[in-house]
Formats: structure tokens, C-alpha cells, sequence
């Protein structure tokens, strides 16, 4: 009975130290690291349908707008990158392209088709599209940031 006993617990203390090497693990892959931030060289949100062609791009010290051939530019600050930078760190980019749009307007043009690019290093993470204005639970932080500087 002893020995019963004794062997439960150890099984319990190996099987509680590999969960929580797994979840250390998970949270790593999960989350970009400092130098990986460093790296993200712009994000661009584009949006689009048969007429309209929006596309905005966020880089470390600008902000690119274009809408329907219409170019502008202007200077974005450090603690607004900063802030786009924390909502993407939120994200587990290798899987932003699974994340499932709420909505389904846009497969007939009642709305505008989303789509979330972003460039970190050598690596390209597109999302999936959505329905402009109602995105993926998990990419809706990022994009409310994205869109609360855009100028038409």
C-alpha cells in the first residue's frame, strides 16, 4: 500500500512538472521576444471590395495611407507603435491566418473584405479575411488600434 502510494505521488509530482513545462513552452511560441519586436518592420491593414480599395500601413515612425490611388503619409509616435507592438504580442502570429471571422458580409459585397498583414524579420503572417469593422475575436485589440489612426 505503501508503495502504491508513493508511486501515485511521484507519478502526479512528473505528470504537474511536464504540464508546467508545456504550458512555459506554449507561452514562449505564444509570444514574441524583444528581439522579435525589434524585427516587426510594419503591419498593413488592407481593406477592399469591388470599388474600394483601402490599405493602411504602420511602420515604426510612419503611418501609409492609401485610398483608391490617393497616397498620404505622416509620422506615427513611438508610444502609439509601442501600444500596436503590445496587441501583437497578444497574438500567436503562426496561427492569425485560422482565426475565424464572425461575420460573412463581405462574400457578397455588403461589406468591405479585411485582411491583417504583418512583417516581422524574414516572416510574412497574413490573417484570415473578415468583414470590415467586426473582426476576429482575436485580432480585435490590434485592429481597433489600427484603425483609430486612419484618415480617409
Amino acid at each position: 500500500m505503501k508503495t502504491y502510494t508513493i508511486c501515485l505521488l511521484l507519478c502526479c509530482l512528473i505528470n504537474i512538472k511536464c504540464i508546467s513545462r508545456n504550458n512555459s513552452i506554449e507561452s514562449k511560441n505564444n509570444t514574441l521576444t524583444s528581439k522579435e519586436n525589434d524585427q516587426i518592420e510594419k503591419i498593413e491593414l488592407r481593406e477592399f471590395t469591388r470599388g474600394t480599395n483601402r490599405l493602411i500601413i504602420y511602420k515604426k515612425d510612419s503611418l501609409i495611407t492609401d485610398f483608391n490611388g490617393i497616397n498620404s503619409q505622416s509620422e506615427i509616435s513611438k508610444a502609439y507603435w509601442a501600444n500596436i507592438i503590445k496587441q501583437v504580442n497578444l497574438l500567436n502570429l503562426s496561427k492569425i491566418s485560422s482565426y475565424k471571422s464572425p461575420t460573412t458580409k463581405r462574400f457578397s459585397d455588403s461589406a468591405l473584405s479585411s485582411i491583417i498583414t504583418i512583417t516581422s524579420g524574414d516572416k510574412t503572417y497574413n490573417s484570415s479575411s473578415f468583414d470590415a469593422g467586426i473582426p476576429p475575436k482575436e485580432l480585435e485589440g490590434l485592429y481597433q488600434l489600427l484603425k483609430m489612426n486612419q484618415k480617409k
